[in-house]
């Protein structure tokens, strides 16, 4: 119905002067624009813009914010108009930002919030069987705000303007990210016709599960809008499991003055939703049905899992003074292994939802089992949600504020306690939400910045200490509320509980109490990845690195004669400042690259270094650490960021160390400070483990100096150490490595470096490679090298290629296998290029 849009952009006020508002315009030169859509891309499209995302193109789309914006769009109305039980419905799920709406020229309402629907009742105002004309103006978002009443964000500074809007603040430029505020419809539209009553709400939830039977006893509740009718009405509801059939179904009778009603379903032989790695993703469909006078007026049904979540914070008695923060799936205490996500575009109105699939599916690759929804971009579109239901991904979601002091007047807060509402009802019956979180950040860099202030009370807190938990338990009552990301003890990033963050390294930040000044240390020993090891922090919910890109993602964005290390272009694509971290990180890993080559490949191996060590150590803290989520999953655009799937979803090294360091079980050495090793056994898996461990000390070209075997049994999720070797014992030096394999193949082969790799006393070897093309058109690539080859790597140009593995480390005189396939295009293999260092 509404598949016909156009586009046409004005100065502020010109266009409702003009009459564009009016049923009757002249807009046949207008562009066409996709709904859902967003206005950037329909004028790239057109060729009225140059890429914002090329070379620094950003400064020249910079126009469009001081403009107004105006959709049109001619319909047919419904063959036959409403009755007097009936009403119509216009919806639109998601309007960018500041939007006035004119049906056939009269105006229906305004509109402020990207973050909720705007519904307006048109059952007087449609035509029924003829033509209808909507118009949308869109004002510009920041002429909006009173700059003036903005609240304090550090002392003498005031936050920015976007933090008194209700829309996407990464649109407005990030240490990420580019400075491109979206416009538009970015969700659909539709128009609802109801009849007499209809289902408003509908909330499910697993009360409990008897280990013993598998009997699970669940809720739904159900809110009913009577607008047409105070009769009684009749509630079916029915839960179907996976294979179809009938799980549980009970009737209610709802008499003409209630309008909520509650079923409780005893479900036999439950099967158990679980996060990925621990068991598998079953989903129930969940189906409501409403009947007035035996006529049915309104149908739900959602997809949902049966299973039951906690957050534990009881105190932990292994380490006196602190307190657990881990999530409880299902009576298990489980190692949240994953990663922060950001808006998957700079224009989030087109992602497509098979981007979304191919991104989150890349997580679950990599052994992840939680997503966390950062809260300066947007509640994801219902296919992302759906995706981490199917993948058994949990999602810590994040309310939409980050970074900043939001203003509290109550004219703001009616529009957030609204939005929560929405929001909270649009996701509280996802099996993978785990917890909603109050924003991000904004408690700790508030008391970092007035910390010698008594009662600095952050602008915002209305909402994250009232109205917020207030209608989670409201709307919800069972997904845990945290006010704050970091938040919880003596300094809201502090290690004894709650969670934090880790930016003592790369950003190089000093640890500190409550009223303590905050500090930082630019240089390559304070940014450095070996301060991981003084973090004993609960859970780390964001911590990570810088990496370049692969080259061929770099050559889409960024002039030939740019691409070379701090180019002007390559520092564009660099939000971070200053813009020498990458280079101090690099210093204290790898030494400083001389061509860009060298930066891509020391970029990435120091990211994917740092993430292994930094995981490896919270990992082996299991139980008193709880879960590592990096900074972060994907990028929103082609650009140098902490990201490791680069904007195309191409995977970079510390993709691959990832994939391995969150394999489920893992094994690891941890260095000790008398110059010692400590070999250590971790596991996710919920039975115990048995294997016999094969320790090898070798030079390497291949000489080995020492071979040890460690029989060892690891309880269920568990971690501890197996072995322990004296500096005397297991001599280590810039010419060896030491080894770990599973005999029982339970885990990746894993390796330690005794010194940094910039250190280390190594040639580089030849590689033997060897191409054989599969009857499927992906080729295996096996490697063999007679000495140690580091950083071994397949690359295929374009997009749609995926790898076995990648980035890996060749042993003296081992074969790897390796397979690449391309989706969508042949692959030869004069396209499969192999580089090691």
């Amino acid at each position: 119905m509404f598949d016909r849009w156009k586009l046409q952009n004005f100065a502020p006020g010109e266009g409702l002067a003009l009459g564009a508002h009016a049923a009757q315009f002249a807009d046949d030169a207008w562009l066409p624009i996709a709904v859902p859509g967003d206005v950037h891309r329909a004028l790239l499209a057109a060729g009225r813009i140059p890429d914002p995302f090329y070379d620094r193109n950003e400064d020249q789309v910079a126009w469009m914010e001081g403009r107004e914006w105006w959709y049109r769009t001619a319909f047919d109305g419904p063959a036959a108009p409403a009755d007097g039980g009936e009403r119509l419905q216009l919806v639109f799920h998601g309007l960018d930002t500041f939007a006035t709406i004119w049906l056939n020229g009269q105006e229906l309402g305004r509109h402020r919030n990207m973050f909720r629907e705007a519904v307006f009742d048109v059952t007087g105002a449609l035509h029924a069987g003829g033509p209808n004309t909507l118009a949308l103006c869109f004002d510009p978002p920041l002429a909006q705000v009173d700059e003036a009443a903005l609240p304090l964000w550090a002392p003498g500074v005031q936050s920015p303007p976007h933090a008194a809007i209700r829309k996407a603040q990464y649109g407005y430029g990030w240490d990420w990210g580019p400075r491109l505020p979206t416009i538009g419809i970015y969700r659909p539209v539709e128009l609802r016709r109801q009849r007499l009553a209809a289902l408003a709400g509908l909330r499910f939830a697993t009360l409990e599960i008897d280990p013993a039977t598998g009997v699970a006893l669940v809720s739904v509740r159900l809110e009913i809008d009577r607008f047409a009718t105070g009769a009684s009405l009749d509630i079916t509801v029915s839960l179907r499991a996976p294979d179809g059939s009938i799980a549980g179904e009970q009737s209610l009778a709802l008499a003409g003055d209630a309008d909520r009603a509650a079923a409780y379903l005893q479900v036999p032989r439950a099967r158990l939703w679980w996060s990925h790695g621990l068991g598998e993703q079953p989903l129930y469909t969940l189906e409501a049905t409403l009947a007035a006078g035996g006529e049915m007026v309104d149908r739900r049904a959602e997809r949902v899992g049966i299973r039951t979540l906690t957050l534990d914070q009881s105190p932990d008695p292994g380490e006196a003074g602190t307190r657990f923060f881990r999530f409880v799936l299902n009576g298990v205490p489980i190692f949240a292994k994953g990663a922060d996500w950001i808006p998957a575009d700079s224009f989030p109105g087109a992602i497509e939802p098979d981007r979304y699939t191919m991104l989150l599916t890349a997580a679950r690759d990599a052994n992840m089992n939680m997503i966390r929804v950062w809260g300066g971009g947007l509640y994801e579109h219902d296919c992302f949600y759906e995706e981490c239901d199917r993948l058994g991904l949990l999602i810590w979601q994040d309310f939409m504020f980050a970074c900043a002091s939001y203003p509290e007047d109550d004219h703001f807060a009616a529009e957030v306690r609204a939005e929560a509402h929405y929001q909270v009802r649009r996701l509280r019956n996802h099996a993978s939400l785990a917890l909603w979180c109050g924003n991000n950040e904004n408690q700790w860099i508030f008391d970092r910045a007035f910390w010698d202030v008594p009662e600095n009370r952050v602008p915002g807190v209305r909402y994250y200490d009232e109205i917020l938990p207030a209608v989670v338990a409201a709307e919800d009552g069972h997904t845990p509320y945290w006010p704050g990301s970091p938040f919880g003890g003596n300094d809201h990033d502090s290690a004894e509980e709650g969670d934090r963050h880790n930016w003592e390294v790369w950003h190089g930040n000093l640890p500190r109490r409550f009223g303590q000044p905050s500090g930082r240390l630019n240089t390559p020993e304070g940014v450095s990845y070996t301060r991981y090891a003084e973090d004993l922090g609960r859970f780390i919910s964001e911590f990570g690195m810088h990496a370049a890109p692969v080259l061929a993602t770099l050559r889409t964005v960024i002039p030939e004669d740019q691409l070379y290390h701090h180019s002007p272009s390559m520092d564009h694509h660099n939000k971070d400042n200053p813009k020498n971290k990458g280079d101090n990180l690099m210093q204290a890993t790898t030494g400083l690259p001389t061509t860009l080559e060298d930066y891509v490949d020391l970029s990435m191996i120091a990211q994917a270094e740092g993430l292994k060590f930094g995981i490896e150590h919270y990992r082996r803290r299991m139980p008193h650490c709880s879960g590592t989520l990096i900074w972060q999953l994907n990028d929103c655009w082609p650009v140098l960021s902490w990201s490791v799937l680069d904007y195309y979803g191409i995977g970079k090294a510390g993709y691959y160390y990832l994939k391995r360091v969150y394999s489920p079980v893992l094994a690891s050495f941890k260095a000790l400070p008398d110059g010692g090793l400590e070999l250590w056994l971790t596991s996710d898996r919920l039975q115990p483990i048995e294997d016999t461990l094969e320790v090898l000390l070798q030079r390497f070209d291949g000489e080995i100096l020492h071979r040890h075997t460690v029989e060892t049994a690891l309880p269920a999720n568990s971690s501890r150490p197996v072995a322990r070797w004296g500096a005397d014992e297991l001599q280590g030096g810039p010419d060896r490595l030491v080894v770990v394999r599973s005999a029982g193949d339970l885990f990746p082969a894993n390796r330690h470096f005794f010194v940094a790799l910039k250190d280390l006393r190594r040639a580089r070897p030849e590689v033997a490679i060897d191409l054989a093309r599969q009857e499927d058109g992906s080729f295996a690539v096996t490697l063999r090298a007679a000495a140690h080859a580091h950083f071994v790597h397949l690359l295929v140009p374009g997009q749609g290629v995926s790898y076995s593995d990648n980035y890996i480390d060749l042993l003296p005189g081992e074969a790897r296998t390796l397979t690449v396939a391309r989706a969508g295009a042949p692959l030869t293999s004069e396209q499969i290029q192999v580089r090691w260092r």
